[in-house]
């Protein structure tokens, strides 16, 4: 069982098909104390997963620093992704605000190459962008970046058309990031024509809706304590039931296929485009392998379909009205 390759965009990154996100090397889903890192990050290698996507966030920084740890003695084996710009308020250190102000895109540089034990990030992302600075600095300071070697490539994260083509207009982008499954679909349409006009590949995270795709998440007590899912509105008892039918469609496919529901949600992400690359989160070798299984799953025209009627009940985020423009709770 090994990967195919897919190459974002116009950059030169080639990168396995199926990616591995590591946010849940960190706190966010509840705690990752039963995760054995190096053998899940040197599992992935083996099977050819090479893109390993964090961010300084994630812990906050927990997720790098495990992650270079666990890399030691196979860098030249990896894509690696981190993000920048999503800082903890110390007023309120429940709540989060972007900051893409340019020496702070330089300082967090710097601190995500020490966490990770790396001299070059191949690709780094803006987590969010701040609605506060323009693009084009936040960007340019990007760019010096790479002209130090620090940085191989730049891209972008949850961002619309307009800052798409404001920032590559500084810079190539090689990536966005953005989630995108069968219940997560703003992508499609301007920002998704918007990335393949400019040869801009796609990163897609949360492709297993955050679980929810696989068919192991019904009720919220299926949810440890402190997982941020508990506070999603799509993870409330009401949307939970409402979306059901979706789970339902996918694993009658699975099952006639005779594959996973997870494999058939990931199938689905990847028959997007050869520029599409998910990054599915694990703790777990096991699922891991599962995902990468996900690339050897072929759709019939008559599963497209009926994936392609799905929708989801409930908005991705909490309602953010009444808060400050740069403040986003962190999901990715």
């Amino acid at each position: 069982m090994s990967l195919p390759t897919r190459t974002l965009g116009r950059s030169d990154l080639e990168v396995g098909a199926v990616g591995l996100g590591c946010m849940s090397f960190s706190s966010i889903y509840g705690g990752f104390e039963p995760a054995d890192v190096p053998a899940v990050i040197d599992r992935a290698l083996d099977l050819g997963v090479t893109m390993l996507d964090t961010a300084d966030i994630y812990g906050p920084h927990i997720s790098e620093e495990v992650v270079g740890a666990a890399i030691t003695g196979r860098r030249d084996e990896v894509v690696l992704a981190t993000k920048f710009g999503i800082v903890l308020d110390p007023a309120a250190p429940s709540s989060r605000r972007v900051n893409g102000r340019p020496d702070y895109a330089r300082q967090s540089c710097d601190g995500s190459l020490l966490r990770l034990g790396v001299e070059h990030i191949d690709l780094y992302y803006l987590h969010r962008p701040d609605p506060d600075v323009p693009i084009e600095e936040t960007v340019g300071a990007m760019s010096e970046l790479v002209e130090a070697g620090k940085v191989r490539h730049l891209g972008l994260s949850e961002a619309s058309a307009d800052t798409i083509r404001r920032a590559a207009v500084v810079h190539p982008i090689a990536a966005l990031q953005s989630e995108w499954s069968l219940w997560s679909r703003d992508l499609e349409g301007e920002i998704l024509d918007t990335c393949r006009e400019l040869g801009i590949g796609i990163v897609a995270y949360s492709p297993l809706g955050r679980g929810f795709l696989t068919g192991t998440i019904t009720t919220t007590d299926d949810l440890p304590d402190r997982d941020f899912r508990r506070t999603n509105p799509r993870f409330t008892p009401e949307a939970l039931a409402a979306n059901q039918a979706i789970v339902e469609r996918v694993q009658s496919i699975a099952t006639a296929r005779g594959v996973t529901a997870g494999q058939v949600a990931l199938a689905w992400v990847l028959d997007r485009g050869e520029d599409v690359v998910p990054i599915p989160g694990t703790k777990r070798v096991a699922y891991l392998e599962e995902n990468v299984g996900a690339s050897a799953v072929e759709l019939a025209e008559e599963d497209l379909g009926q994936l392609e009627e799905l929708s989801a009940e409930a908005p991705r985020y909490p309602d953010m009205s009444g808060i400050a423009r740069s403040t986003r709770p962190l999901e990715d």
